[in-house]
């Protein structure tokens, strides 16, 4: 199954995006063909030392896989990568995963404020990464930053109702711990439910 509906995964040409870009996008983020997030699934806590420092997850406070996700504006999955520990950072995934291939070169990537460390990497690839503005302690967002914050963060609420749907999955949800047998089979079931997502209707109308 996972092998057949993987190829429901894929990266759509940029005039078909645009094509169906939602409304929210077509003023300021007209170019943006991927939004990028990841999701992490808990999984039973390994029995060997080392496979429980992989896959604890400071952030979740538990042992976790965790998955790369990457969605068009309106909510179609072109990429998933495999599982990572849960200790794993997203500049490794983004490293270690197939995205950096995937992605096409001078595409528009929006990202959050955690993907940060991987501008440079995306640069390397001609990619644009549009993200909210750092921000310090020692100095004060302007009025534009906010308000580009804002917008970003508003528009990038689609990746986190995306992940939604992938919760919905019994199997996948925010508070399902996955049996250690079924670990191996994780990528595959999680590739399953991506691509039956994508045979749904679109996340925007």
């Amino acid at each position: 199954m996972a092998t057949k509906l993987n190829e429901l995964i894929f990266w759509p040409e940029k005039s078909k995006i645009q094509r169906v870009l939602p409304r929210q996008f077509q003023t300021y983020y007209k170019d943006v063909e991927a939004i990028i997030d990841c999701f992490e699934i808990q999984v039973e806590r390994p029995s060997a030392a080392y496979q429980q420092a992989l896959t604890w997850s400071n952030y979740k406070t538990c042992n976790t896989c965790k998955y790369l996700v990457s969605s068009t504006p309106n909510g179609l999955i072109n990429f998933i990568s495999e599982g990572f520990g849960g200790r794993t950072s997203d500049v490794e995934i983004i490293k270690q995963s197939e995205y950096l291939t995937v992605v096409p070169e001078n595409a528009t990537v929006m990202t959050d404020r955690g993907f940060k460390q991987v501008a440079g990497l995306f640069q390397k690839k001609k990619v644009n990464l549009v993200r909210p503005p750092s921000v310090t302690s020692t100095r004060k967002m302007t009025k534009d930053e906010v308000r580009q914050s804002k917008l970003v963060a508003a528009l990038r609420i689609h990746i986190e109702r995306l992940i939604r749907r992938i919760r919905e999955f019994r199997m996948l949800g925010p508070h399902a711990t996955t049996d250690h047998n079924l670990v191996p089979l994780l990528d595959h079931i999680v590739i399953v439910a991506c691509g039956l997502i994508n045979l749904q209707g679109p996340l925007i109308q």
